[in-house]
């Protein structure tokens, strides 16, 4: 679990590309150097809840050849972020097929209507449908807390590495 790069001055683009950079400059190739793990994307899953759902996007729609399964639990691009949600949008569009042959898995789950994100959740979804891009949708009620996300983790766990 990475600190998320957050700044003083708030969740900002400047924060996913440090997001982006720790993770694939940084903390993969440390585990992978003091750990004996599988290096293949098909052994790898990235999640994230609330911005780190969003997190989980900006790097794991980009890096599908380094994660075959992504879990983003309690998010969608948030109405501040369009450029940064049309950019990764277009990136889907034009890198469809590997997207497609790479990523086994984009779990997404919302604590019902009562999250404060699922309103971005859909507008993302839509954007998604439009793309053909396939995932898996889940909701379990309780709004943008704890619970849900501990449900989310539960059900996404049990899909990961399953061939």
């Amino acid at each position: 679990m990475l600190d998320g790069n957050m700044p003083s001055a708030g969740f900002n683009s400047g924060a996913l590309k440090a997001f982006e950079a720790e993770l694939t400059q940084a903390v993969i190739p440390f585990v992978e150097k003091n750990y004996r793990v599988r290096k293949e994307p098909d052994s790898r899953a990235l999640a994230g809840l609330s911005m780190g759902g969003i997190q989980t996007l900006y790097a794991g729609l980009y890096h599908t050849d380094m994660f075959a399964h992504l879990g983003v639990f309690s998010s969608g691009w948030l109405p501040f972020y369009q450029k940064v949600a049309d950019e990764q949008y277009e990136f889907i569009s034009k890198n469809k097929a590997a997207i497609d042959s790479q990523l086994r898995l984009l779990w997404i789950a919302m604590g019902g209507k009562e999250d404060i994100a699922y309103q971005n959740c859909q507008n993302m979804l839509k954007e998604f449908d439009a793309l053909k891009l396939k995932y898996t949708y889940s909701e379990y009620p309780g709004g943008h807390t704890w619970p849900v996300w501990r449900n989310n983790l539960y059900n996404f766990a049990q899909l990961l590495f399953n061939e």
